[in-house]
């Protein structure tokens, strides 16, 4: 009897569709990354310096409209000469000379790439250091511009002193006036959903008047509006924030109507009939099948109409609110107003980003996750 003899299997390996890299697509990546680098490090470094030694207000900033008594001055100043450093005159121009490097070699070299990553990187390498460069020039313009003046008026952080308490109280306060509206413009835009998906036209009828009003008036409009019809046509004394609170949720609540008719529609038809066929009432299908899933689909759109709600609550500076009811525009808004600085409005910007942003990438992270259980759902638990 013969024995075969043993072989042994390798493992089949996937190849690599993208390809392997190169010396020369390589090296324009690297190239567009550390034009970027350099321009980054030679400015920050810079900044860094001047703002930690010991500085004199300078003729050059004199000239630039810097005066002694100004609040701050040498702060400011500082800004300035470290935009002048030649540390930084020299990352910017050796960084245009990276970037342009890798933007000619990487424009003229992507198309004989042989394969995808080699073209991905000769690109990429090009598109960074066209970045670059702009970036460069830009902050060179800006620099013979008159960056005193905008320095002196947009980045003079010592008028802020006192005013940290105030910025949080405002941020609590904008916090509050979006979650509590977002929340209410749910239940409201949950309700308003359903009816306007109504057969009967009695039904959809107020639902689509309410929607169409709402969504069709501004909201600076509504916020006037409402405030003065409480105040002057009902005799109704309530704060400026409880106000703002109840126009952000009917406000909400319509464009929440058409995120949750629209997610309530794209539930398959067979899920109402299969309810249906148990026995179930509409209403009890549509609480128990048809809602349930529906809510998953629009939980991406309604945070994104949260984060949306965050920036229009600035819009309460049209109203008469009281120093502890202030908003973040609204309290940058009154500390311009005192110092004659709009560094607070450079601040109220850095302290929407720190509130949105984080709440931005929430989003795309939930509509991600919930993006694979879009088709099927109700099929996914068995």
């Amino acid at each position: 009897m013969a024995v075969r003899e043993a072989t042994s299997i390798e493992p089949e390996v996937a190849p690599d569709v993208r390809g392997p890299t190169a010396p020369l697509p390589a090296t324009i990546f690297a190239l567009g990354i550390a034009s970027l680098v350099v321009i980054a490090l030679g400015v920050v470094v810079s900044q860094v310096n001047y703002a930690l030694s010991d500085r004199v207000l300078t003729q050059n900033c004199i000239d630039e409209e810097i005066s002694p008594t100004d609040n701050g001055a040498i702060g400011v100043c500082s800004i300035v000469e470290a935009l002048e450093d030649p540390l930084t005159t020299g990352a910017l121009y050796l960084g245009i000379g990276l970037g342009g490097f890798a933007l000619v070699l990487g424009a003229s070299a992507y198309r004989r790439m042989d394969s995808k990553r080699r073209r991905d990187q000769a690109i990429t390498g090009a598109v960074l250091g066209s970045q670059a460069v702009l970036l460069a020039v830009a902050i060179l313009w800006f620099r013979s511009a008159s960056p005193g003046l905008f320095a002196k008026h947009f980045l003079n952080f010592a008028d802020l002193q006192g005013y940290g308490g105030a910025f949080v109280r405002g941020a609590r306060n904008t916090l509050i006036m979006a979650f509590t509206g977002e929340l209410g413009g749910i239940m409201i835009g949950l309700v308003l959903g359903i009816l306007a998906l109504s057969q009967r036209r009695a039904v959809r009828a107020p639902a689509r008047i309410y929607v169409n009003f709402f969504r069709g008036t501004p909201l600076i409009w509504q916020l006037a509006t409402g405030y003065f019809l409480l105040l002057f046509g009902f005799g109704i004394r309530i704060s400026g924030l409880v106000v703002a609170i109840i126009v952000f949720a009917l406000n909400t609540g319509a464009y929440a109507a058409e995120v949750f008719r629209a997610g309530i529609q794209s539930i398959e038809r067979g899920q109402m009939e299969a309810a249906r066929s148990l026995g179930m009432s509409y209403v009890q299908a549509m609480r128990y099948a048809i809602v349930p899933q529906a809510v998953r689909r629009v939980i991406p759109p309604l945070m994104n109409e949260f984060v949306i709600l965050i920036k229009d609550t600035a819009l309460v500076v049209v109203l008469g609110l009281v120093e502890s009811e202030y908003d973040i525009f609204t309290t940058a808004r009154e500390g311009a107003s005192a110092t004659f600085n709009a560094t607070f409005f450079t601040v109220a910007a850095i302290a929407y980003l720190i509130v949105t942003l984080p709440l931005i990438r929430l989003v795309n992270a939930a509509e991600k996750r919930l993006r694979s259980g879009l088709v099927g759902i109700a099929g996914a638990g068995g």
